[in-house]
């Protein structure tokens, strides 16, 4: 058996990944940060790469979303221009491929990047050519891997309608999903009500950040209003779940212990009974503070109670550069906390590909290759155990 957690030469980056909550903000190599500050004249806090990205670090570990999103505003400083965008969505996706990524879905607020004249469908063009040319070079270099941008709307704004428009004129050649972000306390889905009920008409797959930043009533609302066909995050599902405690000793006396079984109230349930699928990003939500009702440490995220009690739970690393992380690192925290195995990762990146916003036959492509994948390194894993047998 591979033991994940202590084998130090395997390396999760190896794996196979689908990656659906992936933000192109959140993603700057810091190198590239400071060499496009330098060309528009915008001040950083560090003008060296490692010293840069472990500022970002430090100021996104706040426990606060707001102070969490407060990080981005150098990041969007320097992706103001064509170039600059077709660079970062370039080497994002480089980076992507790097971590074993077969598919991954790329998500920004086009609205963010108007400051230099450009115009909206602009901004989704040149992401889409930086995204291409990466594709096009990895698949050249033989490495399967396949994008699609999701377009965000942010909630505190009113240019929902219009960016749902935006995503409709881009169907087809890039855009494969809509989602809302930015802050979720006080900007409800209902507040764009217009644009998903477009979106709907038109059968436009939606992921809403929800669950996150607010609580039960914003997963709700996501659902209804949103018609969310995926959770952005997510993990505050697991509020509308109760442990039961109970038992007796051996002299009748009630035990305060966990019982093992669980009752699912209404939200929880509804999310449950139709396999909606969480984007859960488990450094981001405790840096964020999205999980801090359950506790502290990754040991104390409620991923683990949401995958036992049967929920369709799919992992992604939310922004790489604030949380200093990437989707092989979320694996392996996983591994640790959880001591997950092979089998259990499989689980994850199958949910993953069965919830990107592709069409079928992708999916069916994505699932069979990932299987394949695995179904060999299951099978070096039983070879392995075999030989260790035969020499006891």
């Amino acid at each position: 058996m591979i033991h994940l957690a202590y084998d130090p030469e395997f390396d999760f980056r190896d794996l196979p990944k689908v990656s659906l909550h992936d933000h192109l903000d959140g993603g700057l190599r810091p190198q590239t940060i400071i060499e496009l500050s330098a060309e528009v004249g915008h001040e950083l806090p560090a003008t060296e790469a490692e010293a840069l990205a472990d500022w970002f670090h430090e100021s996104a570990d706040s426990g606060s979303l707001p102070r969490y999103l407060e990080t981005f505003e150098h990041t969007l400083a320097v992706m103001q221009t064509r170039d600059a965008l077709i660079r970062v969505a370039r080497e994002f996706v480089e980076d992507l491929a790097a971590d074993g990524v077969i598919y991954g879905e790329v998500r920004y607020a086009p609205e963010q990047h108007l400051r230099e004249g450009l115009s909206l469908d602009d901004v989704v063009d040149a992401v889409q050519e930086g995204m291409e040319q990466a594709v096009e070079a990895l698949n050249n270099e033989g490495h399967p891997i396949q994008v699609g941008q999701v377009i965000s709307a942010m909630r505190q704004a009113d240019r929902g309608l219009e960016i749902a428009q935006l995503a409709l004129r881009h169907r087809g050649h890039g855009v494969v999903g809509f989602d809302i972000a930015g802050p979720e306390e006080g900007f409800p889905a209902s507040r764009m009500k217009e644009a998903f009920d477009l979106l709907a008409e038109n059968l436009f797959p939606t992921t809403v950040h929800a669950g996150e930043g607010a609580g039960l009533d914003s997963i709700k609302d996501a659902i209804l209003v949103g018609r969310a066909t995926r959770l952005g995050h997510g993990v505050r599902v697991a509020e509308d779940i109760e442990i039961e405690f109970g038992g007796v000793d051996d002299d009748g006396e009630t035990l305060d212990q966990d019982t093992g079984l669980v009752a699912l109230g209404p939200v929880a349930n509804w999310v449950r009974e139709r396999g909606i699928p969480l984007e859960i990003c488990p450094s981001s939500n405790l840096q964020t503070g999205a999980t801090a009702a359950f506790g502290e440490g990754i040991e104390s995220h409620p991923i683990d109670l949401l995958v036992q009690t049967g929920f369709n739970v799919t992992i992604s690393p939310d922004n790489r550069l604030m949380s200093g992380t990437s989707l092989s690192d979320e694996f392996e925290l996983l591994v640790e906390a959880f001591d997950y195995d092979l089998e259990d990762l499989l689980d994850l990146t199958l949910n993953a590909a069965e919830a990107a916003f592709v069409p079928l036959e992708m999916r069916e492509l994505l699932v069979e290759y990932i299987n394949d994948y695995y179904a060999d390194l299951l099978d070096e894993d039983d070879d392995d155990d075999d030989e260790e047998y035969e020499e006891i």
